[in-house]
């Protein structure tokens, strides 16, 4: 297990990752997080309505970074948890396509499990904090766009959006 402080522009939270849950998704986040890949990411999905299901991040605000990633991809983790509340789990575009984003679900997404979405840990402190992440935007933000122009774009058209300033191992 591994905890990690997840200092943002709304506040910070804590997440536990569990080797257990899901090794390969685990260790891509762990090396992610060794590398920096996450400050400055924006939280660029946030799903509230009608009804709360996620908020979603893990595209680098640089370009150059965000390319190095996005066709990296990892092989599923078999489901061994459920998609509840506060769980963190791999966004995904289909089977074996896991590379660097992720969503914290806001209620009980357990729908997602036989889709295939293995979460790797869960919020343990600050989920307060999560939920209070900057809805605003929706989906409206273009996932290519911010690929092409990272902060760029996401500063220019959604510039109340919170975002991830660092991630801290604690232990």
């Amino acid at each position: 297990m591994a905890r990690l402080r997840f200092d943002c522009s709304c506040g910070s939270f804590t997440v536990e990752v569990y080797p257990e849950w899901a090794p390969r998704g685990v260790e891509r986040f762990l090396e992610l997080v060794g590398e920096g890949f996450f400050s400055d990411c924006r939280f660029f999905r946030v799903v509230t309505k009608p009804r709360p299901f996620i908020v979603q991040f893990g595209i680098n605000g640089d370009p150059a970074v965000a390319a190095k990633w996005q066709d990296a991809c990892i092989d599923d983790d078999p489901v061994t948890q459920t998609n509840a509340e506060g769980t963190l789990t791999f966004a995904t575009a289909g089977p074996n396509t896991r590379t660097s984003q992720f969503f914290i679900n806001y209620g009980d997404n357990s729908f997602l499990d036989s889709q295939g979405f293995s979460p790797i840990g869960k919020v343990v402190e600050g989920m307060d904090v999560v939920r209070a992440i900057n809805d605003e935007y929706g989906e409206s933000p273009q996932q290519h766009l911010i690929q092409q122009e990272g902060n760029t774009y996401l500063n220019d058209e959604f510039p109340n959006m919170d975002y991830i300033r660092e991630v801290i191992v604690e232990a």
